[in-house]
């Protein structure tokens, strides 16, 4: 089989193609663009001289990121045209392929219009083969980004289209390709205006331990000649060095004129590496068309292997449970100056990041994302949600056909990339009508691929194949729940604390609705402490600790997001890196807690802050630690141990500063230190770029970090002084957070730049100069050519899947047999039924406020885990009895989700009473955490339902489960 190699070929002035080789070439290159509306703008003589010339991808309005608050973005209509040659594509077919256009995209090529795409999210393409020529032709795209733009078809604005959530970078902020092929081709993935599906690549009869499968290689195949075709399907696959590592065939296939098939090819294949969690072990398959032993055409796909199972309330990825933890994204992932268009390996560093925290889910929200970073996960090791498109809720007619249409065209486009784990069918919960025509669109278009398809919430659903709500905890027996997106809370990373420079008092910042936001204006001490108290909720109901658990859950956001926000700034700063990706200290505290599958596998200790404070300052350090205990020193002597709380977080109340080193020694052998820094004494400058070399392509960045740092390089955490820049050479400044000025201060010590190649090779220089510092200058170089995303490296670092359980059964569910209850016994089963979203109470009077339950052996209970309604505002006065004996009496806590009551008797008993003493309290114990969905009566957690809050004799419980430890 003929060696496929012609993959993102820079398009150049005449594309010559060699007659029996099929070409991918990157078009993003000179395009002209100018915003308003023009009418002539689609002829192809149309003078377009003294318009903007730029590389794709590029938003016309992605200056704005950052600096204008989302629902400020503009939006408007924008033009993009691009004068290109062809020659030698005489008997050719030639298509164009568009990642995504925002919002609607009419393209027209030599005045003569394709058609248009208005989801707004989604790849589309057209067959261009009637219309280009030899020697000059001209494409044109009008686009319209109006936050009011409606379908065309079904006249219905998009719900995904919402200056809430989905930041509205304008025009072509995508890749854009073509593909010129014989006439007897295999299709491309673009359902919608072609109507083709493409190949299909995955494995079945997966061997973990024995890293061997039977690889299939599906590809849906046209004849558009004007004579019969006869041809062999084949198969070529490398690993990841580029060393082949299988070849076969399928049968020989005649196709007539016209005709459309789909042919297969597979074999079993050894010594396989699966792709996982932190290692992006990937393949290239090339499938290719054999007609008289030539290959006349090629598709070469980037993929990896992996095997799932979702059930018993748990994940599995290759053979291993995996509770998920990691971060809900906004899915414009986007960077101060330019939006969501940046160069793939930007992508790569951004997504690289997640891992590093100790990720091991994002989960896009809303709509789906780019190909660049469902392809950027696939490299970085990082499991994924794909949702097709939403806003809060369920909806019908026109509105339902377009999320149905949007995922089925996601499902095609993004179905042979292995990241990818979960489909999401809607932001909210959807019926259970709609979950059985999205799993059947799954079904057809990816019965192989090993991914759960679900919704937020779907907690009675069981065709649903996973589950979760927003912001509290679900346990389940049957399909994993984890939740959506936790922890809204907002802090900006250039506050440490009250006691250092800026000094910001906890809370303090602008009231949300009139009210006290003191969980969006968090400093960076408190911020951290509260991931950790937040992911608490999750590991204490994690995999090991009895039959129904909790699969984890992923908190809101990654990064600082130009979107809907509440604290003090324009944007969303709920990130545990801002938006320039500079970490907060939020970041190493998941390090601390997210090393393991389960439970952290890896020893680790970190103080939150810095030690440089103003003399006689006293205050409380925070310690995260995977350790059992922790001992502080402070210039090596003891100050004791720390009062674990949270399981990780470990407080040290009235620490006196002194200067010197603070270290805090876990009992587990891990250790971390501050230091006191010196005085500022010059500016650092360093780069982070192109793994690939700098491109000079017009489209490829440079990131910059600035440090105050002092005379041993070491950063001072509490500068903030303003830096002045000045660029020269081949290269343009976009600028930082908010600002596109080319003077800002560093926060903590610290800020971050980018800067845009020209199209011209050569020198990029840059200087700092700030006040009392000395200054810092350095050189780059870039050069010709354009940037290979599918020759960027994997990321391998935390090697392959081990075949070891990630967990220990610590704990075991006492079978409940049966209920009886002072009121309505017929519907004391749904305390216990495994569904969250029903419930025993009783009608209000104290004295029929009681159920007892019926074990199925007789045994000590170590713990009673209590789901009970109105878990977040409501605390209950009740006793417990193990047969006539009182073991538990007290008020019980408020939650976002279960409580645990540890008997304070041990008695054997097959017989437990849950008895109510009073009237239940109400108040909301998390006030600050706040949802968008409006209040529905009949909510079980009684904040949103009407009246939920008015406190009766009502015992109500949604679950309860009688837990016994493992010796």
């Amino acid at each position: 089989m003929k060696r496929c190699f012609l993959l993102h070929i820079l398009l150049m002035l005449v594309v010559s193609v060699n007659a029996t080789e099929r070409q991918k070439l990157n078009f993003n290159g000179d395009w002209r663009l100018a915003v308003g509306d023009y009418a002539e703008a689609s002829k192809p003589e149309f003078d377009d001289s003294q318009w903007q010339q730029v590389t794709l991808p590029y938003a016309f309005n992605g200056e704005e990121a950052f600096r204008k608050d989302i629902v400020d973005l503009t939006d408007t209509i924008s033009w993009y045209r691009k004068s290109f040659k062809l020659a030698d594509v005489a008997n050719r077919k030639v298509f164009v392929e568009f990642e995504g256009a925002r919002q609607g995209a009419d393209v027209w090529v030599n005045g003569q219009k394709l058609g248009f795409s208005d989801n707004g999210v989604m790849a589309f393409g057209f067959d261009i083969t009637p219309y280009v020529k030899e020697g000059e032709n001209v494409i044109a795209v009008r686009c319209d980004n109006n936050w009011k733009y409606r379908d065309r078809v079904l006249n219905s604005r998009y719900q995904w289209n919402d200056n809430n959530f989905n930041a509205n970078y304008g025009g072509l902020p995508k890749n854009v390709w073509l593909h010129i092929t014989d006439k007897l081709y295999q299709t491309l993935p673009l359902y919608s205006n072609l109507g083709t599906t493409g190949t299909y690549i995955y494995a079945t009869d997966i061997d973990v331990a024995g890293h061997k499968a039977v690889i299939h290689a599906e590809s849906e195949v046209k004849n558009e000649d004007t004579t019969a075709r006869t041809f062999t399907f084949a198969v070529r696959m490398m690993d990841a060095d580029g060393r082949e590592v299988a070849r076969f065939k399928g049968e020989t296939v005649t196709m007539q004129p016209g005709e459309t098939r789909t042919v297969t090819a597979q074999q079993t294949v050894e010594n396989l590496h699966y792709w996982s969690w932190g290692y992006g072990y990937l393949y290239m398959v090339e499938t290719g068309l054999l007609v008289d032993g030539e290959t006349i055409d090629c598709v070469a796909t980037r993929t990896g292997f992996r095997k799932t199972r979702f059930k018993d309330g748990k994940i599995w990825l290759n053979d291993r449970v995996m509770m998920v933890h990691g971060y809900a994204q906004r899915t414009s992932n986007e960077w101060p100056g330019v939006g969501i268009s940046v160069p793939a390996w930007m992508s790569d560093y951004s997504n690289g990041l997640m891992v590093e925290s100790g990720a091991n889910m994002v989960r896009w929200m809303h709509v789906t994302p780019s190909k660049q970073d469902i392809e950027s996960c696939d490299r970085v090791g990082l499991p994924q949600a794909m949702p097709a498109g939403d806003a809060e809720k369920d909806v019908e007619g026109a509105r339902w056909q377009q999320r149905t249409a949007l995922m089925r065209d996601a499902i095609i486009y993004n179905r042979n990339n292995p990241s990818i784990l979960f489909y999401e069918s809607g932001n909210e919960s959807i019926s259970r009508e709609h979950m059985l025509e999205m799993k059947a669109i799954r079904d057809q278009y990816d019965p192989h691929g090993g991914r759960a398809i679900g919704s937020r919430e779907m907690l009675d659903i069981d065709e649903a194949e996973y589950g979760g709500e927003m912001l509290y905890i679900n346990k389940s027996k049957k399909h994993p729940m984890w939740a959506m997106e936790y922890c809204r809370d907002e802090g900006l990373r250039k506050y440490w604390d009250e006691q250092s420079y800026p000094y910001h008092k906890e809370g303090d910042g602008p009231l949300y609705r009139g009210k006290p936001a003191d969980e969006y204006n968090h400093n960076m001490d408190q911020f951290a402490v509260e991931m950790v108290r937040r992911w608490y909720d999750y590991w204490r109901e994690r995999p090991g600790t009895g039959t129904r658990v909790s699969s984890g859950g992923v908190k809101i956001v990654f990064s600082d997001t130009n979107t809907h926000h509440r604290g003090e700034k324009h944007y969303r700063t709920s990130g545990v890196v801002d938006a320039i990706r500079i970490p907060k200290d939020a970041f190493y505290a998941h390090q601390v807690m997210w090393s393991g599958w389960v439970e952290p596998e890896e020893a680790k200790t970190y103080i939150v802050g810095h030690w440089n404070y103003p003399a006689n300052t006293v205050k409380p350090i925070y310690v995260v630690s995977t350790a059992d205990s922790v001992e502080l020193f402070l210039n090596g002597k003891s100050l004791g141990h720390g009062k674990q709380s949270y399981r990780y977080l470990y407080i040290f109340e009235n620490v006196p500063y002194e200067p010197g080193t603070l270290e805090a020694v876990g009992s587990d052998g891990s250790r971390y230190q501050l230091e006191t820094v010196g005085e500022p004494y010059q500016l650092k400058l360093t780069t982070i770029e192109n793994p690939q070399g700098i491109k000079a392509d017009g489209a490829d960045m440079v990131l910059v970090q600035v440090e105050v740092v002092d005379k041993q390089g070491r950063r001072c955490p509490l500068d903030s002084r303003m830096v002045h820049f000045s660029l020269w050479g081949e290269a343009q400044w976009i600028g930082g957070i908010e600002t596109d000025a080319m003077s800002l201060p560093v926060e903590c010590g610290v800020n971050r730049v980018l800067l845009r190649t020209t199209t011209n090779a050569g020198e990029i220089n840059l200087s700092a100069y700030a006040e009392g510092v000395k200054p810092a200058y350095l050189s780059m170089k870039s050069e010709k050519g354009e940037s290979q995303p599918s020759l960027l490296k994997p990321q391998l670092n935390r090697g392959e899947t081990p075949l070891t359980p990630s967990y220990k059964e610590q704990a075991r569910d006492i079978e409940i047999v049966s209920a009886k209850a002072g009121y309505d016994s017929e519907h004391a089963v749904c305390s216990y039924d495994d569904n969250e979203l029903s419930e025993w109470k009783n009608d209000g009077r104290l004295s029929t406020a009681w159920i007892t339950y019926r074990l199925a052996k007789k045994t000590i209970v170590d713990d009673i885990c209590l789901k009970l309604t109105g878990w977040r505002l409501r605390s209950y006065p009740i006793e417990v009895y193990a047969g006539k004996q009182l073991i538990w009496g007290g008020e019980t806590e408020r939650s976002l989700g279960y409580i645990h009551l540890t008997p304070t008797k041990r008695v054997k008993t097959n017989e437990i009473t849950i008895r109510l003493k009073g009237a239940g309290k109400d108040k909301d114990a998390f006030g600050g955490i706040t949802e968008l969905a409006q209040p529905v009566a009949g909510e079980l957690d009684l904040f949103k339902a009407k009246n939920g809050g008015d406190a009766k004799s009502e015992l109500r419980i949604v679950e309860i489960e009688f837990i016994e430890q493992k010796k």
